[in-house]
């Protein structure tokens, strides 16, 4: 069981790649979206909320197992984050990039509310939500500039 909670855990073993695993995580979110990005919203949604839920018990359990705190190898929560950057995005190269960097951006600084996630909250949750609001952060930036070059 511990294996199948770090295959879900680690963006199926993208989180033990060289230097840059919340890079490397992102990176499967964008292939993921790249297979999913074009069905429908409402279940485009459904799967965000699935992998959330998931999220949050593979990424507590695999704290458990590694013990430690918000592990490198853990992506889930950038795959989760990125999915949601790419929300209504359209299938552009541009577009996909600029989401892509748009959220590594947030993920990195972390601006309120995240940090106070970060730092305040544990487990699996802890580890999620920070990255589903850089993920909104990314999305919001994304559609408004959508909007302002009419993509």
């Amino acid at each position: 069981m511990d294996r199948i909670l770090m295959f879900i855990a680690t963006g199926a073993y993208s989180g033990y790649l060289p230097k840059a695993p919340g890079t490397w995580g992102s990176a499967t979110g964008v292939l993921i979206w790249l297979l999913i990005g074009r069905i429908d919203l409402l279940p485009f949604l459904a799967v965000i909320t699935i992998l959330f839920v998931v999220g949050v018990i593979c990424g507590g359990a695999a704290e458990k197992i590694l013990d430690r705190v918000d592990p490198r190898p853990v992506v889930i929560d950038e795959i989760v984050g990125q999915l949601i950057a790419l929300t209504a995005a359209p299938l552009h190269p541009v577009v996909i990039l600029l989401s892509f960097l748009l959220f590594r951006f947030f993920d990195i600084l972390k601006p309120f509310p995240a940090n106070w996630i970060d730092r305040h909250l544990c487990g699996g949750w802890g580890i999620m939500l920070d990255d589903v609001v850089a993920g909104l952060y990314a999305w919001l930036v994304l559609q408004i500039g959508l909007r302002l070059y009419g993509f």
